[in-house]
């Protein structure tokens, strides 16, 4: 079965089955603390992500986080810490948008429950 999901999704899992479900990106040193809330507050609701807190530029951290094959990649800085939001990317789509951490859990709920 595991042979058959892999070949049909093509490496790519579908969010409710993924490892990778998500994984924060700090802009900067000065936004890794709202980065880490914003982990453990996934992470606390049953999601599993992880955060980037290395000090390489936020360019290089989304491209690695789109190699590893992420399903969302959310970039947050100091304007994003300041507001309660986070700026939300998806594997396989060019566009982004911002939403408040709420409606990104809220997200996240629809989307797994449209696989059950």
């Amino acid at each position: 079965m595991f042979a058959i999901l892999l070949e049909h999704y093509k490496g790519k899992w579908p969010f409710w089955l993924s490892p990778r479900q998500a994984i924060v990106c700090p802009v900067s040193e000065k936004s890794q603390a709202y980065g880490l809330k914003v982990r453990d507050l996934l992470h606390d609701a049953g999601y599993y992500v992880d955060a980037d807190l290395s000090d390489r530029k936020i360019d290089k951290k989304v491209r690695e986080a789109q190699l590893a094959q992420y399903n969302y990649i959310l970039v947050v800085g100091e304007k994003e810490a300041v507001t309660g939001q986070v700026s939300v990317r998806v594997r396989d789509k060019a566009e982004h948008s911002v939403m408040n951490t709420e409606d990104l859990l809220t997200h996240f709920k629809a989307e797994i429950a449209a696989y059950h």
